[in-house]
């Protein structure tokens, strides 16, 4: 059976009892409008935990002016619905007022982490995510938190955030899933029309070169960069970047690499998507 809660004293005395009675926690943040990369969450969860928590907030300090929170898929009973047939144990679907009541004036933010990539495009956007975050840890108490690999600087983000500020908190990040065809699920994919969801694989042909071109040999991150670029190029209304950096510190170093991240961030229309394989580590996109 699944329960609902709205209020965060009542999130976090069902996994304060929850772990009384010696049970691990599992997390699962998200914005809802849940998909099977979600519930592939979920299912890692079950797996490393006996009591599974979903939170479902759409976050309005991670979106920047202009960006897509009003229209931001909201699909609350749908998304029960799926975490009941889940197994989920609790789900917390808390009111924007909730977790900021009047006057609340804290921010969590990260140094380095979050300047490269989306930081560059978006530069408020994880300040809104390490506060969110934060209060959803110091909420749920120590447990397993699960997270996409799909954001894969999020992940690290959170990641550093936990471990510097000593939250008894793991923090999993768990593989990307995709379409047949390659295509990363994502809430946002239901933005768009048939064609841009033709023209959406432009990023992963993209990811899909630039693996090839590992597996062959090429270690020149520019070269890799330039591979995954065309194909984005060629599909996508406006790029924000393309980049081949180093998994942990996200810039580009000088060393020869063992493992590189190539990350993606274009745009079609009205709709922005993100997408990211690990050469030297992920399987072929």
């Amino acid at each position: 059976m699944t329960t609902r809660v709205r209020e965060p004293a009542d999130f976090r005395r069902a996994c304060e009892d929850a772990r009384a009675g010696s049970s691990k926690v599992g997390l699962v943040p998200t914005m809802g409008a849940l998909h099977e990369g979600h519930f592939s969450l979920i299912d890692e969860a079950k797996q490393r935990a006996d009591f599974v928590a979903v939170t479902i907030f759409v976050n309005p300090l991670q979106f920047g002016p202009g960006e897509d929170l009003d229209r931001y898929p909201r699909t609350l009973e749908s998304d029960l619905a799926g975490c009941r047939e889940r197994g989920v144990d609790l789900v917390f679907a808390p009111d924007p007022g909730s977790m900021y009541p009047a006057q609340f004036q804290t921010q969590v933010s990260i140094e380095e982490l979050t300047k490269p990539l989306e930081g560059e495009c978006r530069p408020a956007h994880f300040d809104g995510v390490t506060t969110v975050v934060a209060k959803l840890f110091n909420l749920a108490g120590p447990c397993a938190a699960m997270f996409g690999r799909k954001d894969y600087q999020q992940w690290k983000i959170l990641s550093r955030m936990a471990h510097d500020l000593d939250m008894p908190i793991e923090v999993v990040g768990c593989p990307i899933v995709r379409e047949l065809d390659g295509l990363a699920l994502s809430s946002r994919n239901r933005y768009l029309s048939a064609s841009e969801r033709k023209r959406a694989l432009g990023i992963a042909s993209g990811l899909r070169r630039a693996h090839g071109a590992w597996c062959e040999g090429e270690r020149s991150p520019d070269m890799l960069r330039s591979l995954a670029e065309e194909p984005v190029q060629l599909e996508f209304d406006r790029v924000d970047y393309v980049a081949a950096v180093d998994p942990e510190t996200l810039v580009t170093s000088a060393e020869s690499p063992s493992r590189l991240l190539i990350a993606v961030a274009a745009h079609l229309g009205a709709t922005r998507l993100i997408d990211n394989v690990v050469v030297g580590e992920d399987p072929r996109p």
